[in-house]
């Protein structure tokens, strides 16, 4: 039976989702950084997010000039940067999806570096499987011995 979906690269992919949506993987990560830091310390300017990303200063200035211009923040070059009301959206929406994938990357475990795991995997991930994966977690947690199960099965599964 033939697949109706064609395959393509993942940049094929990736041209395709940027296509239908506003925000790029880059600037989703950059809100995500904007909204973390707000819940924990509130104030933030350009010389600390380029530290807490780990880019130049300058990108951070072209980056903070584009989320401007879409209106998920209210910046003004050298001063504080706040997420509007739909920054603070996208930002609580997009740090929700970092979590969820995290968590479900640390249940299944072995992963070298969840966190570059987490990175990758957020920003391709649709909306119904991201909901999957939070209710199946929920399910787990609820359901422990249901996780250990797992956690036996994997830990005596010959690979």
């Amino acid at each position: 039976m033939e697949s109706k979906e064609k395959f393509r690269t993942v940049r094929g992919y990736q041209l395709l989702q940027q296509e239908s949506e506003e925000l790029t993987p880059a600037m989703e990560d950059y809100l995500e950084m904007i909204y973390r830091n707000n819940l924990e310390s509130g104030l933030l300017r350009s010389n600390m997010l380029s530290k807490l990303l780990n880019v130049h200063p300058s990108s951070v200035t072209k980056m903070l000039q584009k989320l401007n211009a879409s209106g998920y923040v209210d910046y003004q070059k050298y001063g504080l940067i706040f997420l509007t009301q739909k920054g603070r959206r996208m930002g609580k929406f997009l740090y929700h999806r970092h979590n969820i994938i995290q968590k479900f990357l640390n249940f299944l475990g072995d992963g070298e570096n969840p966190l570059s795991e987490t990175e990758l995997i957020e920003h391709h991930i649709r909306p119904d499987t991201l909901e999957n994966i939070e209710l199946f977690m929920d399910f787990i947690e609820k359901n422990p011995d249901v996780a250990e199960r797992f956690q036996a099965y994997k830990n005596n599964y010959n690979k």
